[in-house]
């Protein structure tokens, strides 16, 4: 059986480097989301399985002390 993934672009606020960026990443890859975040434009980008992840997602990042700017 073939899972489309939803690929889903968030603004994100609060990020002061490089790293911050990177922290997000890796959190996000930990839940097992593929992720791409990048502080230069202050965006991430994720591929969901599913609806319901993009609520982990969401709650990870505010979890982490980011904002995303709807």
């Amino acid at each position: 059986m073939l899972f489309k993934m939803i690929k889903k672009t968030y603004q994100i606020k609060g990020m002061d480097c490089g790293a911050c960026a990177k922290m997000i990443e890796l959190d996000l890859e930990d839940m097992g989301v593929n992720a791409s975040c990048n502080y230069e434009t202050q965006t991430l980008t994720v591929n969901l399985p599913d609806d319901k992840s993009e609520k982990k997602v969401l709650q990870s990042v505010k979890k982490s002390g980011y904002e995303i700017v709807s």
